[in-house]
């Protein structure tokens, strides 16, 4: 029973999304910041150097400094788990917006117009 338990908390861990760490690009090693999907050796190096040269203020200083690095990039990066001051780069994750003329999925739409309906048992 407990081992039936302890599975199913793992389970529920695992599929939340708590798959990656946050890292911050001001605090993390080269072995932190490599563990990020979209960052390599040589994006590791470029943070790194950069760093040295004086901690990030915020995302766009980060942009600025770190070739190769524009708008799609940090917020793909954030959505990795890169932080910049303990924070996400603006509009990644759940507060990314559809773009332009992008419709919602059917059941999203129906959600949003049905209001949720109350489950009575007797």
């Amino acid at each position: 029973m407990i081992k039936k338990l302890m599975l199913a908390v793992a389970t529920l861990v695992a599929s939340t999304g708590f798959a990656f760490a946050q890292v911050d690009v001001n605090k993390a090693d080269v072995a932190a910041l490599d563990g990020v999907k979209g960052v390599g050796p040589s994006m590791s190096k470029a943070i790194l150097d950069e760093r040295a040269k004086g901690e990030f203020k915020d995302w766009a200083d980060f942009q600025k400094r770190v070739k190769g690095v524009g708008d799609k990039k940090a917020v793909k990066l954030s959505e990795a788990g890169l932080q910049v001051n303990g924070k996400g780069k603006e509009g990644a994750a759940a507060g990314v917006k559809p773009e332009k003329g992008a419709k919602a999925a059917p059941a999203v739409k129906e959600a949003q117009a049905k209001p949720a309906e109350a489950k009575t048992s007797m």
